[in-house]
């Protein structure tokens, strides 16, 4: 893996952290301004959006578990298994697309729960 698929590869781990560290702000940091976001209940939503639906005010999740981790170029995908706090999990796969040392867009597709 080269120097910059390496470099992503822990940006998107480090993603994973500030969302369960619920820091926002270091998130904020890795995204381009015109970054979106999609998911079988987004269509390509702006950062705003983005921050305002997905980054609720009590944290709902309370672990990652990164099942698997590629990046290839511009692309990167990722699968994991969630933890919520209720004590209920769920598996997505979520896929990344770069612009040079920031996340331009992610889309999401949702998996099922898991015991």
């Amino acid at each position: 893996m080269s120097n910059r698929n390496e470099h992503r590869a822990q940006m998107l781990r480090d993603l994973y952290a500030a969302y369960i560290d619920h820091r926002k702000d270091i998130v904020s940091a890795m995204l381009t301004e015109d970054f979106t976001f999609s998911s079988p209940q987004d269509d390509h939503i702006d950062r705003a959006a983005y921050f305002e639906r997905c980054w609720p005010n009590e944290p709902a999740l309370s672990a990652f578990d990164i099942e698997f981790l590629a990046v290839q170029g511009d692309d990167g995908v990722v699968r994991y298994r969630a933890e919520m706090t209720n004590g209920k999990a769920f598996r997505n796969m979520e896929s990344f697309r770069f612009a040079g040392d920031r996340i331009a867009s992610v889309d999401v597709y949702f998996g099922r729960n898991t015991a």
